[in-house]
């Protein structure tokens, strides 16, 4: 019975140790686990993170490449030149291509009156001529005092009005038409031998001009009348 028992013993150590040998060979670490498997695990836990690293590295690249796109397409992040450049520039070359004309003043012209011809002489010619020596603007129309100033300033005639601003160069005329009287042999008129033109609009003072005719104009109040500054009389917008 003891030869037996020892037997089995030996057997069963055997046996164990042979199993162990086994799973030692098989790289099971008894839990079930292998242990090259664990190993696996780490490279595939590594190689995720790495190639978790590098996604996450082009996704901000790709998120300030948009950022700096977009920054680009407002202006912010251009270089200050080049928006300088663009906006700027233009702006102050298009301010002094197109500076401002002084408005022409009493002081720069000299202002005559000529009677138109043909009786009865109802009508005058006023003629302002630049002597400033620069362009200058002529604004609406002038302010006329043919008797005191009771009696008002000469009214102007809305269809002699030009479109265009009235700009004198140095040496050039502008010119009005004006109505002393109809001439008719009932009308009731007052003679004066001097006026004045007043350039209201312009601001540019008063200037007295003598009658062109030594015994004086025939103008009437209820008659009289008077174009816009322009450069040259025209048919049809003077004729009133």
């Amino acid at each position: 019975m003891r030869t037996f028992r020892n037997r089995t013993t030996v057997l069963a150590a055997a046996t164990t140790a042979a199993l162990a040998l086994t799973l030692t060979a098989c790289g099971d670490n008894g839990s079930g686990t292998r242990s090259e498997g664990v190993a696996d695990s780490s490279a595939t836990t590594a190689a995720s993170t790495s190639g978790s690293g590098k996604d996450a590295g082009s996704e901000k690249a790709a998120d300030d490449a948009a950022v700096t796109g977009t920054k680009g397409s407002t202006g912010t992040a251009q270089p200050a030149g080049a928006a300088k450049g663009s906006g700027g520039s233009g702006t102050t070359g298009g301010t002094s291509d197109k500076a401002a004309v002084a408005l022409c003043t009493a002081k720069g012209l000299n202002i005559t009156a000529e009677r138109q011809d043909g009786p009865p002489y109802t009508h005058l010619t006023l003629s302002a001529k630049n002597t400033s020596g620069a362009s200058c603007e002529m604004k609406e129309y002038p302010h006329i005092h043919f008797l005191d100033n009771a009696r008002g300033i000469v009214p102007p005639v809305a269809k002699s009005k030009p479109q265009a601003p009235v700009i004198l160069e140095p040496g050039q005329s502008a010119y009005v038409a004006v109505r002393m009287s109809e001439g008719g042999r009932k009308e009731i008129t007052e003679t004066v031998k001097e006026f004045t033109v007043t350039l209201k609009a312009n601001g540019g003072g008063t200037v007295v001009v003598k009658s062109p005719a030594a015994e004086g104009l025939a103008v009437n109040p209820q008659k009289w009348a008077t174009g816009y500054w322009t450069t040259e009389l025209r048919n049809g917008a003077d004729e009133f």
